[in-house]
């Protein structure tokens, strides 16, 4: 499925690890350089794209 990178908040899963934004299912996945987020070292398991400020919240 692919999403338009026009949304501001994104829940993943582990399988969506590592992170990397923008991910390879959206549409405009070369909007601006592919960056790894480690979310999974933040303590609230959310982080932001420095880029685009696509918000995303890991969810187990």
């Amino acid at each position: 499925m692919l999403h338009e990178n026009t949304q501001t908040s994104i829940e993943i899963s582990s399988k969506d690890l590592p992170l990397s934004c923008p991910m390879p299912a959206m549409q405009t996945w070369n909007s601006h350089p592919r960056v790894f987020l480690k979310i999974e070292k933040e303590p609230n398991l959310e982080i932001t794209c420095p880029y685009c400020s696509t918000h995303y919240k890991l969810v187990k």
